[in-house]
């Protein structure tokens, strides 16, 4: 590790005006390439105290050893070339977007005397139409099979087309009706190109115009009893709607614009695209990337347009570009799209309407695509076997963890304060297992004692399990029940993880020590950095930025999370939604919803008298009584009821009704899903 202040430069030398810097290692590769609006102030924050720095940003400044730079004009050529030393250097430290594979487009020629229809790949052509791009080579293949029926524009290779004509045989597209044979004179050049014109103006999104033209055509044929051309029509235009159906319509037919979306959690990002042509979604693509950088979504959407704009030229710029959040600062992006479009293009995030809509549409893909790669990522045993040892490596452990259990507080300013436990077994997650808690001992919020209570809780709940079980002496049918199900918080984890930092670490070993257990090791990884804490340890843990053993960490801890404020907003919505009638014995959710339905509103049941409450179909008067009673002490200062006559008595002073806060009684369930 190299130290920063060797290579620092000094103030007076770097220039403040925009530009691009470079980072090099001791082998000069170049490591990290970025832009600044001022180089003096950017690099300025690299070169600060490295404990005030983020992990990610200090092992790039001590891998560098060099910094240069070098100084243009306007914020628009900082973008440009940072984006073509990017694509020349490929630096280890920068935003790398995977399987950004070449995507195919459906592109007509219309730069050769008979143009043709074909898929294509790569970097575009001047003089070649393209349309898309599309997920897979078949999608354009159905769709352009379907349009051949209409528009027989040539599809063949050259050397096909050479062949036909000398031999004045066209091919087997030319026999069926799918070609036009400009190759052995069926069609004029003119003809052909006419063709291959309104092929691209249907691709364009100009469809409802051709088509009425064709169903006027249909109509006058069948009027003049010309009924197999009025059927060729009709299948023409059949064939056009299906081709159509293929493309869902979205936007107006004008729109042109390319959505972009991003998901991201703190180690990875997934970018989706879906461009819009005609009011019509013509293809879909897709990215994800290590975050190996600190960077904001702003940021990783500007690497997107660079990644997805930066050969490109011309119509492969839309009018519109849609996006979650705009680069800081977005005015020179704008420009440099504008460059590359050669006019006005309007960079902004959709407030409402259809777009806003679709870009929910796009967001759901994303964070599918991320869902996805994760997925695919943990379900690989290689990666998850050494993730499960850069764990134990890194944590000093005599094995790897093969079991790990989470725990993770939530509540919401203090209410409603609960846990979450959840089990990952040789690194992937057993749902069976997961545990949630209410915290008991004590109220308000204090996450650091809630730790404690609940892993005190945990534990107490295995080694009791333990004693029964004889010191384990029965072996593995000691561990089951009768039923075979595992009992409960029978098995012990090799690893704890908490969700949080030192303090949290702090309680959860307390706990531990507390109940004489000693074979659990215990760690905390602090959110907002990152860090691995260990409870013995001055200092975090700090692992590699591409260690898989972070990664799995990452995924168990997002999961306590998700886990536990789940089951905090179902038990504050229930809160919510409770009434003083859902505790009245006798009273089913038939009669409740006939009560409220009768009288409109609870406070018009609470100020109705008894014999009122008897009209309801159903409802006694001693079922009346106990509901009357029930609504008066459930209000604060509410008068009492004369339970004989149903009338309103006077209120002695300094009584007060209960706060009607539900309560829950009877023994905890521990089965999963519900709170221990």
């Amino acid at each position: 590790m190299a130290d920063p202040s060797s290579y620092r430069p000094r103030p007076g030398e770097i220039p403040d005006s925009p530009g691009v810097y470079r980072f090099r290692d001791e082998h000069r590769r170049v490591i990290y390439v970025g832009k600044a609006k001022s180089l003096r102030q950017r690099l300025a924050n690299y070169f600060q105290d490295l404990t005030n720095l983020h992990p990610r940003t200090r092992t790039m400044v001590t891998t560098a050893a060099s910094v240069e730079w070098t100084v243009v004009s306007t914020e628009v050529e900082a973008l440009q070339l940072e984006y073509s030393w990017i694509k020349e250097f490929d630096p280890r430290f920068n935003v790398k977007y995977r399987d950004d594979k070449s995507y195919p487009y459906l592109a007509v020629t219309m730069n050769e005397e008979f143009p043709r229809v074909q898929v294509m790949r790569g970097h575009k052509r001047k003089g070649v139409r393209y349309f898309g791009p599309y997920s897979h080579a078949w999608a354009i293949r159905d769709t352009v099979d379907l349009l051949l029926r209409v528009f027989p524009v040539r599809t063949c290779s050259a050397g096909v087309f050479k062949n036909a004509a000398r031999t004045g045989r066209p091919c087997l597209l030319g026999y069926i009706g799918k070609c036009s044979a400009p190759c052995v004179g069926r069609v004029s050049e003119d003809e052909h190109r006419e063709l291959a014109e309104e092929f691209c103006d249907f691709m364009a999104g100009r469809t409802g115009t051709y088509i009425r033209r064709l169903e006027q055509r249909m109509t006058e044929a069948a009027e003049e009893m010309e009924y197999e051309r009025a059927a060729r029509l009709r299948d023409d235009i059949g064939a056009l709607k299906k081709a159509m159906e293929k493309n869902a319509v979205v936007l107006a037919d004008a729109t042109d614009a390319d959505l972009i979306a991003v998901a991201e959690d703190e180690l990875e990002a997934a970018v989706q695209i879906f461009h819009v042509r005609g009011g019509r979604v013509r293809g879909q693509r897709g990215w994800v990337t290590d975050k190996v950088e600190e960077i904001t979504t702003g940021a990783l959407v500007e690497h997107a347009l660079q990644q997805l704009y930066g050969e490109e030229k011309g119509d492969s710029v839309p009018k519109e570009v849609l996006v979650p959040a705009l680069p800081d600062p977005a005015l020179p992006v704008q420009e440099w799209l504008a460059d590359r479009r050669g006019s006005n293009v309007s960079l902004r995030i959709p407030q409402r309407g259809d777009k806003k809509a679709l870009m929910e549409t796009v967001e759901r893909n994303a964070q599918q695509a991320l869902a996805l790669h994760k997925t695919k990522r943990a379900s690989d045993l290689t990666t998850r076997s050494r993730a499960l040892e850069e764990i134990a490596e890194a944590l000093d452990l005599d094995s790897a963890p093969l079991r790990i259990e989470c725990y993770d507080i939530s509540h919401l300013q203090g209410d409603d304060v609960v846990a979450s436990m959840v089990v990952f077994e040789d690194g992937l997650q057993r749902k069976s297992e997961y545990r949630r808690f209410q915290i008991k001992g004590f109220e308000g919020q204090d996450d650091v004692r809630s730790m404690h209570e609940v892993i005190t809780r945990r534990f107490r709940r295995y080694l009791a399990e333990k004693e029964k079980t004889g010191e384990w002496s029965e072996g593995q049918d000691a561990l089951t029940e009768e039923d075979g199900r595992p009992k409960k918080f029978a098995y012990p984890p090799q690893l704890v993880v908490v969700d949080g930092g030192r303090p949290q670490v702090a309680a959860a070993k307390k706990a531990l020590d507390g109940l004489g257990i000693d074979d659990v090791a215990v760690c905390g990884l602090a959110k907002r950095l990152e860090e691995v804490w260990l409870p013995d340890d001055e200092d975090p843990v700090v692992l590699p930025r591409t260690s898989e053993g972070l990664y799995l960490l990452q995924r168990v801890r997002d999961e306590a999370h998700r886990f536990a404020i789940t089951y905090q907003r179902t038990k504050r919505a229930k809160r919510f939604r409770s009434s003083p009638l859902d505790d009245l014995p006798g009273l089913g959710e038939t009669r409740k919803q006939a009560l409220l339905k009768h009288f409109g509103s609870l406070k018009k049941l609470r100020s109705a008298t008894i014999d009122q409450i008897c009209e309801v179909p159903g409802i006694g008067r001693k079922t009346a009584e106990t509901i009357a009673v029930a609504l008066a002490q459930a209000a604060p200062a509410a008068p009492a009821v004369n339970t004989a006559t149903g009338e309103i008595m006077e209120e002695e002073p300094g009584t007060m009704g209960s706060s009607g806060e539900p309560v829950t009684t009877g023994a905890p369930d521990e089965r999963r899903g519900q709170e221990t």
